[in-house]
């Protein structure tokens, strides 16, 4: 019986990608053990998968008061309103590890809303789903609620950009069929 596909659009072999490309993704594999399939099937447009890279990086592996593991809150909570199984799924492992909590990652995916969290995540999580799904709403009140918790002008542009990449990021995800790595369904457990 041969492996489900990874996706549905053509993947590349890793020693047929350009240098940059394939070190990368040489890097992530023997810092976690496995290639994430998002890799691999990026990969298929290398301009693309530099380009998605970069901006992932810039928001997502920054240093501030958004911490790493809240960051991954945002990336789990949209991707499961944009039903993209694949970001639920390698974000909920990442989430797990990086909160050192077997837990949250369920909880949060389910409903945030009774998740063991801060009131300040909450209202993290509540803007987070609106710029998901009405960002034509965000208004100065919202401003001012995040305000009231803590978070600077920088820390919401931050929350708005994470959740407006993976709303890209998950659509791409699911337009490819991307399936998520059986690692991930045990990281952090």
């Amino acid at each position: 019986m041969s492996a489900p596909a990874i996706s549905r659009f053509p993947v590349p072999e890793i020693k047929d990608l350009p240098d940059d490309v394939r070190e990368r993704i040489l890097t992530v594999q023997e810092k976690s053990g496995f290639v994430p399939n998002v890799f691999l099937t990026l990969a298929y447009r290398p301009d693309e998968f530099r380009a998605f890279m970069a901006y992932h990086d810039a928001l997502m592996d920054k240093p501030g008061p958004i911490t790493k593991a809240e960051r991954e809150m945002i990336v789990v909570v949209t991707s499961n309103a944009n039903q993209c199984q694949y970001c639920v799924v390698a974000h909920g492992a990442i989430l797990r590890v990086r909160a050192k909590n077997p837990l949250i990652a369920d909880q949060i995916a389910i409903n945030y809303r009774k998740a063991d969290i801060t009131e300040r995540q909450r209202a993290m999580l509540d803007f987070a789903m609106k710029v998901s799904g009405r960002a034509y709403e965000v208004d100065d009140e919202d401003m001012e609620t995040l305000k009231g918790h803590g978070f600077s002008e920088d820390d919401i542009w931050d929350i708005a950009a994470i959740s407006a990449f993976f709303g890209m990021s998950n659509r791409l995800a699911n337009v490819t069929s991307m399936r998520p790595n059986d690692e991930f369904y045990t990281m952090g457990r």
